[in-house]
């Protein structure tokens, strides 16, 4: 079918105006779509619990539907105000602290993208198209993504400044601690003109980290190799992006990054864009309920995402791996596990009771990559020994 052509033309033109990047003139401007960002309103309660006290007195309580279907919630907002009440919860292992449609993730091994199995997304979508997806509720049309490839691409690039900010670090620091204060530096750059109460600025501001992060963590890779640093491409997607600034031979002006390693990150970093509200996003949220920054709030993130509990858990995983060394150690090892002498890294999640659906698709990945390039991954072995 023919598509319209004038009103491809103009959705697009209202796109680009809608996310250009200048916040002081932006703020006035921006009408269309700023509710797609906004969290959903929270359902009406149409059943409610009954909590006796005491001294007689009875509370009703609602009861709320969660957004995966038969999940159920108490809504004890007005608790202590009704009863002096506090609830006592560590970890939040059973509180939901807001009311979220952008994922959700099941028992029994599911995870879901505004509704799309991540699954699906994977092998009919990309990684540019799925961060549109969770920003703005659903897939972009074609000028819809046009638009939003422009605008990403556009601001990849960083402050020169920021370069002098690398210089600072040692280099055998961290790269959660390089990201952790870069991040929260970039706050000093747009303090004075960014209103955080102003929901459009909000959206600017996650569109601006979005194509940000790649090059500060390219970055912060080259500087700790001892690499010249290398900036984005215009001509380049955002996957290819950033792996052509972490990759790129200094002495090659003719590499190319391999279309397969493209495809092949882009999946991962699908299929790890999103999973409920863990400790880095509660961390932000926390850090960003004080009307703090934005770019100051996800610093607060990526110090969570560093823990050994969260995201910190995969670096333990390799070290694990290299330190069993072999597919032949691997009974001996998982003898010591039982008597509790050594430590199972990466068999197992909070939230899974069931295979981690991340995990199936990233093994089924590399035992396609390993097949195509024709090569064997010892550390690979060992995980496929473990699992066995």
């Amino acid at each position: 079918m023919q598509r319209d052509v004038k009103k491809d033309h103009k959705k697009l033109s209202a796109f680009v105006k809608r996310l250009e990047s200048d916040l002081r003139d932006e703020a006035a401007d921006l009408t269309r779509g700023t509710s797609k960002t906004q969290a959903p309103q929270l359902p009406q309660a149409t059943e409610f619990a009954t909590l006796k006290l005491k001294d007689g007195r009875e509370i009703k309580i609602p009861i709320l539907e969660g957004s995966e279907p038969g999940k159920k919630f108490l809504d004890i907002q007005a608790l202590y105000a009704q009863a002096n009440l506090f609830m006592f919860d560590p970890g939040y292992k059973i509180t939901g602290s807001c009311h979220s449609a952008i994922s959700n993730s099941t028992e029994d091994g599911q995870i879901y993208y505004r509704g799309y199995a991540i699954r699906d997304l994977v092998a009919h979508s990309n990684f540019v198209e799925t961060q549109f997806l969770l920003l703005y509720g659903q897939l972009p049309s074609e000028a819809e993504l046009l638009a939003y490839k422009g605008v990403i691409g556009d601001e990849m690039l960083i402050h020169q400044s920021i370069l002098d900010f690398y210089k600072g670090f040692a280099q055998s620091a961290h790269p959660m601690s390089i990201m952790c204060s870069i991040v929260g530096a970039f706050s000093s750059f747009v303090h004075t003109n960014l209103d955080v109460k102003d929901p459009k600025q909000r959206e600017l501001s996650a569109l601006k980290l979005i194509a940000k992060i790649p090059t500060l963590a390219a970055i912060a890779f080259r500087t700790s190799s001892g690499l010249p640093i290398v900036l984005p491409e215009r001509k380049m997607g955002y996957t290819e992006n950033f792996l052509h600034m972490m990759f790129s031979d200094p002495m090659d002006k003719d590499f190319k990054v391999p279309q397969i390693f493209v495809e092949t990150m882009d999946k991962i970093l699908l299929l790890h864009a999103d999973l409920d509200q863990g400790p880095s996003t509660t961390a932000v949220r926390i850090a960003g309920s004080s009307m703090a920054n934005p770019y100051a709030a996800v610093a607060a993130g990526f110090a969570s995402l560093w823990g050994e509990n969260h995201g910190g858990a995969n670096e333990q995983v390799m070290e694990m791996l290299e330190e069993i060394g072999s597919p032949s150690n691997v009974a001996n090892f998982l003898v010591s596990v039982k008597h509790k002498q050594a430590l199972l890294m990466g068999f197992g999640h909070r939230v899974f009771k069931a295979y981690d659906p991340r995990a199936q698709v990233c093994k089924e990945m590399i035992i396609d990559l390993q097949h195509r390039l024709g090569i064997r991954d010892q550390l690979f072995d060992i995980a496929l020994e473990i699992e066995h």
